[in-house]
């Protein structure tokens, strides 16, 4: 096998593609062919070693990625050599096999296409699990996406509306702001130009929205929240502009608002049954219409280092997926 091998993590460009053993399933693993895998921000952090879990070195990075079963583990049951899966093992993505616990691994239709499987369950999984498990949401309520042309900010709006709420997108740019109504947002707010709490105000007859997505973090934080309407949830899913924003307390009890934290990864481990069910509603709704991950661009494995620099140069619109 041939894979990404991070010995430093110093960034991107410490990263080398070698061949090593191709590895053997233990008890409850299996062996995946790997067709493609996304780029999401957390493979980021963990190549500059900022982000939460930190790996033992050497590591392959890459969290997310599909393809076909080529061997199974002991006590491996629920899954056949053959079968088209998704995985989100955390590391492991970025070359041509690897070694996963099988129950990381989501069952696909043999028809699913691969490109779409693999950027499917990080920003969609963690989408579903905040706007339908943490925030409730409910049909005809009105939601702010962050960060809304990225990966999970895509995922949110496409969520969000198949729940049957009402999306306002806000993105850095009038093309990002394009991309997110061409998805199914009802409109949509350039933060870079216009003042994001004036116009959520327009947009909302004063109310305010009943969800604030926010995967950003930084000064874009405290003008949202002080925009959410009464009762509204404030779903903290991530930091993407760096800063970890610090929220007066006083405005939650002002606008009897909650603040709820959204970690996917831990949910998933936690609650197994939980996270199955919302994987199979929502292989589902891709079969329906209802979702389908934006992919910005296809890219082969070997241009790897090329895919972080347009992720670290912030111009992905939806999701990088790398195929071999």
């Amino acid at each position: 096998m041939h894979a990404w091998i991070c010995e430093n993590p110093t960034g991107p460009q410490a990263l080398a593609w070698r061949e090593s053993p191709t590895p053997q399933p233990q008890t409850g693993e299996v062996l995946v062919g790997i067709r493609a895998a996304s780029l999401n921000f957390p493979d980021l952090l963990i190549v500059h070693n900022q982000y939460q879990m930190k790996p033992n070195l050497p590591f392959v990075p890459g969290a997310e990625f599909a393809g076909e079963v080529l061997g199974l583990g002991a006590g491996v049951t629920q899954l056949h050599v053959g079968q088209a899966i998704a995985c989100l093992g955390g590391i492991g993505g970025f070359g041509t096999h690897a070694v996963v616990p099988a129950a990381l691994c989501t069952a696909l239709p043999a028809d699913f296409p691969m490109v779409d499987a693999a950027a499917l369950i990080m920003t969609y999984a963690t989408s579903h699990h905040a706007l339908m498990d943490r925030a409730a949401l409910r049909a005809g309520e009105t939601v702010l996406v962050l960060g809304a042309a990225g990966g999970v900010g895509t995922a949110a709006i496409q969520i969000a509306k198949a729940a049957g709420a009402r999306v306002i997108a806000a993105a850095s740019s009038d093309a990002k702001c394009a991309l997110c109504e061409s998805i199914g947002a009802d409109l949509s707010i350039n933060y870079r130009s216009q003042n994001l709490r004036e116009a959520l105000k327009a947009h909302t007859a004063g109310k305010g929205p009943d969800v604030v997505y926010d995967p950003v973090g930084g000064e874009l934080a405290e003008p949202a929240f002080r925009s959410i309407a009464w009762r509204g949830r404030y779903l903290v899913i991530g930091f993407a502009a760096g800063p970890i924003p610090a929220l007066p307390f006083n405005l939650a009890l002002l606008k009897g608002a909650s603040i709820i934290g959204v970690f996917w990864g831990d949910f998933a481990r936690r609650e197994p049954i939980s996270q199955a069910a919302a994987m199979t509603e929502l292989v589902a709704w891709y079969a329906q219409g209802k979702i389908k991950p934006v992919i910005d661009s296809i890219l082969p494995m070997a241009e790897l280092q090329t895919a972080y620099g347009r992720m670290e140069a912030r111009t992905v619109l939806g999701k990088l997926v790398l195929v071999n």
